[in-house]
């Protein structure tokens, strides 16, 4: 037997002393990861926009690799997909300035501002639109906080603050320290806008509590945004979705007779309330060409032997950004090699290890969600119209930008602590010789940033990992430029493509830790849990009486 497949089994066998039998030959093949990570990341498949030639050519190439791996399709009607309905909403010309008195600034589109929409209309046109601060733009009863202690929103827009109260304090501790809430996700802050009818809202980017610099707001919401059909959508989301420098933010407030700083520091407070920006106004029109478009989430399914009728997941989203604004170099398409060719390619070997070995007695879905990039919309679908009862879905393993630097001495669990699933995979990690580490940085939000968040939110425990911590093999230093180069320089940009310089061994001990937890739980009658502390523990028990 090799070394891997003793490994596998090792790793098995420590999980809930459930013995997995040998494989006959290891299943993760890096030289075929490799090179499904490279022809994802092609420039042929211009970046894995979604709805057109590019998305027919995933499609194709994604069921052709399942096949062969040995899964049948999982979609509707015995194919590969499920049809995902989306809105698609384009600001076309977008014109806008703030102005205070005698002093204007032009926000243009990508430069000063970025400015997008999600609501149904032909155009849109604001007019010396007020603007008032509302700090953090939360309204969370259970947390005693309101930052709009009942004023009027209505027709204005709202100047809000990324991340939430606790991000510069952790030690005020009433949104849980630095691990940021959804209230704290830009998601929120557009939807509470809504609830509050207020006419746009202009979020302050700040790269530290954003997680990410300008340059990848203006490439992430520059272009056409997406949605999914909403029978309410005029009630569901305001006119304009906003993003500004920090810089103009500075010198607007500045302009209108106030410190920005200083009101930063009042918003961390329950007893903050609305501040009018005195004077300032926001003139704004725009086109929206509104469309809708059909793309798919791709499925894979091995049915078990006993328990056809439950399941465990395994998702990656596929999609990335497209064709977006050149880069320095003129380089205009977004291969989006690690995010997420990476996780996609990992589906595939996944299939692999599941089809080499024993037929499960559950069954194994994989699944391809689209429109990741677009707010978690393929998953959301996904969620709230599955092909697979959620009641009796086990568990899942989702997969989102891979180590592709080598060995690390950790695993990064996101949303550690929130189910028993850590417990489960512990053994498994140190088997390897290394150690199971919560989520490094809880602050960036990634809870809430990837596609186990909607299954998540029902009740599905789903797990979030991928390798972290330092480096395990030489040359140290090299690694971990080449890691922090990424998220400085690539992520979401032009230059994420794929190097033959990777050293994929990194990801493969990851995969031998999803394929062992995943095997093990296909071969149980074991149902993973919340902890008790969770906000989803109280949906996954509703639905327990669906399970045995």
């Amino acid at each position: 037997m090799c070394p891997a497949v003793r490994r596998l089994s090792l790793i098995a066998a420590l999980m809930l002393g459930v013995t997995t039998p040998a494989l006959a030959q290891s299943p993760f093949d890096a030289g075929r990861l490799n090179v499904n990570i490279r022809e994802l990341s092609d420039d042929a498949f211009q970046g894995r926009g979604i709805g057109g030639v590019a998305e027919d050519k995933v499609i194709a190439f994604m069921s052709e690799r399942f096949a062969a791996a040995g899964f049948e399709p999982g979609g509707v009607d015995g194919g590969w997909t499920q049809p995902v309905e989306l809105a698609r909403f384009a600001v076309v010309d977008p014109v806008a300035t703030l102005s205070v008195g005698d002093w204007s600034q032009p926000l243009r589109q990508g430069e000063e501002a970025v400015i997008s929409t999600r609501r149904p209309a032909d155009s849109v046109s604001l007019e010396n639109a007020e603007l008032v601060f509302v700090g953090y733009g939360v309204r969370a009863p259970e947390r005693d906080w309101d930052d709009f202690k009942g004023q009027d929103m209505s027709g204005k827009i709202l100047v809000v603050l990324v991340n939430d109260a606790d991000f510069e304090q952790p030690e005020l501790d009433t949104f849980g320290g630095r691990a940021m809430t959804y209230y704290g996700r830009w998601t929120y802050k557009y939807e509470e806008a809504a609830r509050q009818g207020a006419a746009g809202v202009l979020i302050v980017h700040e790269t530290a509590p954003a997680s990410y610099g300008w340059t990848t707001v203006a490439n992430s919401w520059s272009g056409p945004q997406f949605d999914i059909v909403r029978a309410s959508a005029e009630d569901e989301r305001v006119p304009l979705e906003s993003w500004i420098r920090r810089d103009v933010a500075v010198e607007l407030f500045r302009r209108a007779g106030l410190d920005f700083e200083a009101l930063k520091v009042a918003a961390r407070s329950r007893d903050f309330e609305p501040v009018p920006l005195e004077g300032a106004r926001l003139n704004a029109r725009y086109r929206v060409e509104t469309s809708r478009i059909r793309t798919h989430n791709i499925l894979a399914r091995l049915p078990g032997t006993t328990h056809p009728d439950e399941t465990i997941l395994y998702t990656a989203h596929w999609d990335h950004i497209g064709i977006g604004q050149p880069d320095a170099s003129g380089d205009a398409i977004f291969n989006g090699a690690v995010d997420n060719a990476s996780g996609t390619a990992a589906l595939i070997e996944i299939g692999h290890a599941f089809a080499a070995g024993p037929r499960p007695e559950r069954s194994v879905v994989l699944i391809g969600f689209t429109a990741e990039e677009s707010g978690l919309l393929g998953s959301e679908y996904y969620a709230a119209n599955p092909l697979y009862p959620l009641e009796t879905t086990v568990a899942g393993f989702n997969m989102d930008a891979a180590n592709v630097y080598g060995r690390v001495d950790g695993m990064s669990v996101t949303g550690y602590g929130q189910s028993d699933l850590d417990d489960r995979v512990r053994s498994m990690v140190e088997a390897q010789g290394r150690r199971l580490l919560p989520d490094g940085n809880p602050a960036a939000g990634t809870y809430f940033r990837s596609d186990h968040f909607p299954l998540a939110k029902r009740g599905v425990p789903m797990a979030f990992m991928r390798g972290g911590g330092a480096f395990r093999d030489a040359p140290i230093e090299e690694r971990n430029a080449r890691r922090d180069s990424y998220t400085a320089d690539r992520y979401h940009q032009a230059g994420d493509e794929w190097s033959p310089d990777w050293d994929l061994s990194g990801q493969i001990e990851d995969l031998e830790v999803y394929y062992a937890a995943g095997r093990a739980l296909a071969d149980s009658r074991d149902w993973p849990a919340w902890r008790e502390t969770s906000e989803f523990r109280v949906a996954r028990e509703a639905a327990a009486a669906a399970r045995d």
